[in-house]
């Protein structure tokens, strides 16, 4: 992954309004700055990696002391939220918030995500840079872009067969789709290696060879087959579900850019994410994320640091006149799926 990927995105050659609306950005980046925010928070993310690393290690131990026993399956939840874990902290390491090096930020994100959670590094980063530059943006973010699910009426009207009955349904389907997520994103990180260099190929990709190997033998050597297949499945459906429940709320059923519609930084970054309130426990479930507008404005802030950076910037968009959209956990998910909903009307005519 190259190392400039997770730098806050330059806004694209500007017109008049969007020049002005790009310079506001300018004394708020002043403020944060000054706070001491954008520091590293080394000790955090040490105590973070290994805690995380010592509780799999952990549940990996009961399932090996209780897999005489059917209820063995069980311990897929919690795989699937310290997967979540490790998920989140390969999402820090590519936003360079972790180390004060490139280098070694690139070595974290590929040790925790294609070692140890098997999701290719360089795949998340890539798709996950254009969403960055770009939020909401239909043509320019991938996580709004044409395929299983429609995010615009334009795309529902171009769906047919059995896609243009599961966007009829889709505010229905959502949570059940997410299931497939877990796998999903093990699939697209191995296929994006094809057409990639020979080096990101057999770095990236034998890593996440050693990942499979070493994840499906210590299942099937612990557990029989049918237990073993069992708590793959409810693995890896949970984690999808987790993960698609952290990123649905944090764009889904905000503002959406008109193609060629261009917006200075400040605008872009606030006016198309959504925060979620909550407390000590939400912002451990949702790795953060939850200060979505904070994180899209300054991606390299340490997570933790992101509750101390929400009133800095939450007074400065009241002081320059810009909506700044917070709501708690059970509304966000109300607008995604009403969201998704209007998006699939076309399907219902």
């Amino acid at each position: 992954m190259p190392a400039t990927l997770h730098a806050p995105p330059a806004p694209p050659a500007p017109d008049a309004r969007s020049a002005a609306a790009g310079s506001d950005f300018t004394p708020l980046a002043r403020k944060v700055r000054a706070s001491g925010l954008l520091e590293r928070r080394t000790g955090y993310y040490v105590r973070a990696i290994g805690l995380n690393l010592a509780a799999t290690a952990a549940v990996w131990g009961a399932v090996a002391w209780a897999g005489g026993s059917w209820w063995v399956v069980l311990l897929g939840i919690p795989l699937a939220v310290l997967s979540a874990r490790t998920g989140f902290l390969g999402h820090d390491a590519g936003h360079r918030q972790i180390a004060g090096s490139a280098r070694a930020n690139r070595l974290l994100g590929l040790l925790l995500g294609n070692l140890v959670l098997g999701m290719g590094h360089g795949w998340w980063s890539d798709k996950h840079n254009r969403h960055h530059a770009n939020p909401n943006h239909v043509g320019k973010d991938p996580d709004v872009g044409e395929g299983v699910l429609s995010w615009t009426r334009e795309q529902a009207g171009r769906k047919r067969g059995l896609l243009r009955w599961v966007t009829r349904y889709q505010a229905l389907l959502f949570f059940p789709l997410l299931t497939f997520e877990g796998l999903n994103l093990k699939v697209g990180s191995a296929l994006f290696l094809r057409g990639r260099s020979r080096r990101d190929q057999l770095v990236e990709g034998g890593l996440l060879a050693l990942h499979l190997v070493a994840y499906l033998g210590l299942v099937f050597t612990l557990l029989s087959p049918g237990k073993a297949v069992a708590l793959i499945a409810l693995q890896h459906a949970l984690f999808g579900v987790h993960l698609g429940s952290v990123f649905a709320p944090n764009h889904k059923g905000m503002a959406m850019p008109e193609p060629g519609e261009r917006w200075g930084h400040l605008r872009r970054q606030v006016l198309t994410s959504r925060n979620v309130r909550g407390g000590v426990v939400t912002d451990w479930m949702m790795g953060g994320l939850n200060y979505q507008i904070e994180h899209h404005l300054f991606p390299s802030i340490p997570r933790c640091n992101l509750r101390r950076a929400q009133p800095i910037v939450r007074d400065y968009c009241a002081e320059v006149g810009l909506a700044y959209t917070e709501t708690g956990v059970v509304e966000s998910y109300r607008q995604v799926l009403g969201h998704m909903h209007d998006a699939g009307e076309p399907t219902r005519v």
